[in-house]
């Protein structure tokens, strides 16, 4: 798909997928929780990046808080100017957060980095292509942790038959929703 088809689909895929998940926000955290910790839980040890949903992002402070009970060094992301890879930040539940750009909040914490990156999303393919807010920071930061393992985390709403990619766009390895984990067919 050219440059200019591509950037097109992709809006079209974004408007589609912001109207999808309004209104499919919910108490669901506790369950992704579930379905991570017994299927897809990090290996012990494991520095993991959560994020601090934004909107109506699914919300994953409740694995986050699991898996600090279970020994594992937490990390969230700060988004530093555009185009430049994401900046994780060493995190504790119940540690304060300062704004960050685009609605974010991050940590004041060292920085660190993670082995298992929680990865949010608008929209997913069962091939592990993931659909971001366009201005690729998770992909560019992807690109950069070749070895991390990428758990993209989303309401199961948010599944579509393909997501529109292009040349820079990094695939997932699985994808958490409140009705289980996905592995992807690549």
């Amino acid at each position: 798909m050219r440059d200019e088809g591509l950037a097109v689909a992709k809006a079209a895929a974004r408007a589609a997928a912001l109207a999808r998940r309004a209104g499919s926000c919910g108490d669901r955290g506790e369950r992704v929780a579930a379905h991570v910790l017994a299927d897809c839980a990090p290996p012990a040890g494991a520095v993991v990046s959560g994020f601090w949903p934004i909107g109506d992002e699914i919300d994953v402070r409740p694995l986050m808080v699991a898996l600090s009970a279970l020994g594992h060094r937490l990390c969230l992301p700060e988004t530093p100017k555009r185009g430049l890879p994401l900046v994780f930040r060493h995190w504790m539940p119940g540690e304060a957060l300062v704004a960050g750009r685009f609605g974010t909040s991050h940590p004041v914490g060292e920085v660190v980095v993670p082995d298992f990156v929680l990865v949010p999303l608008l929209a997913f393919d069962r091939k592990g292509n993931r659909l971001g807010y366009g201005a690729g920071y998770y992909d560019r930061t992807l690109a950069a942790m070749p070895g991390a393992f990428r758990l993209g985390c989303a309401f199961a709403c948010q599944e579509v038959e393909a997501v529109p990619v292009g040349p820079h766009d990094e695939r997932l390895d699985a994808v958490a929703t409140e009705i289980g984990v996905i592995g992807m067919m690549r």
